[in-house]
């Protein structure tokens, strides 16, 4: 029986071929996507810096769990371990759980009874990745139309961020989707690459999510001050990164 942390002991192997380009790296295009995750973290501190000075720990911690999403991607993609394929799991859900913990508005849902409903979800989902793993990949794609919804109700306020989030996570889902159930199509004709396109696209995706998800947590937990969306380099700009900027807080008579 092979080891736990054995190369190719993971349930799930993707698309891509194994060994083709390295001897020591199982997926190469699928674990040097990962960078992607490596370089949305300080992008999201650095943009968001005025937002971080005021609610420092949430933008950390989710910035550093992020960061190790791409570490653990790698290593999983790298070796195909069924420790990495825990690791790419697990971290993607605990990140997950602290963001909606952080940031689900209070106005829906009581913080104090939704962090005891987070919390008892994770730990279920956690144990879930253990028996099943694989299945628990799929769980974890479908709390995205959760994230969908929220962004529905709110879309007047932010159209064009949340419009161009969608359609990043449009491109993300349907290429992870693509791995895993077109394989023998893209073999067929040389290009299993999908899956490191989802890596490329989900951090984009993300890179818009987060100012998004910034956005709303300012309007309603933060109410002296005044979000307002911003876009690197210039708002002008055919492609752009967008960012949350803080008006100065109302001055109390």
């Amino acid at each position: 029986m092979p080891s736990i942390f054995s190369y190719q002991s993971a349930e799930v192997d993707w698309c891509e071929g194994n060994f083709e380009r390295s001897t020591v790296i199982a997926e190469y295009y699928n674990t040097i996507s990962n960078v992607s995750f490596f370089v949305l973290s300080p992008a999201l501190l650095y943009l968001n810096r005025q937002y971080c000075q005021q609610r420092t720990l949430p933008m950390y911690v989710v910035s550093g769990m992020l960061f190790c999403v791409g570490i653990f991607s790698m290593y999983f993609h790298m070796t195909l371990s069924y420790v990495g394929q825990l690791l790419d799991e697990l971290s993607i859900l605990w990140t997950l759980a602290v963001a909606y913990s952080f940031w689900y508005p209070s106005v829906y849902f009581p913080r104090k009874h939704f962090l005891w409903l987070s919390a008892v979800t994770t730990v279920i989902s956690t144990l879930m990745s253990f028996i099943k793993p694989a299945f628990n990949a799929y769980a974890l794609n479908c709390i995205a139309f959760h994230l969908l919804y929220l962004t529905w109700r709110e879309l007047k306020k932010v159209h064009r961020m949340a419009t161009v989030m969608v359609v990043w996570w449009v491109l993300a889902i349907s290429s992870w989707i693509s791995d895993r159930w077109l394989c023998g199509l893209w073999q067929a004709i040389n290009f299993p690459y999908f899956h490191s396109f989802w890596h490329v696209l989900i951090a984009m995706s993300l890179l818009y999510c987060c100012p998004l998800v910034i956005y709303f947590d300012v309007s309603y937990e933060m109410p002296s001050f005044k979000p307002k969306l911003a876009y690197w380099p210039s708002d002008s700009w055919p492609v752009v990164v967008p960012y949350v900027a803080l008006e100065e807080p109302h001055k109390q008579c």
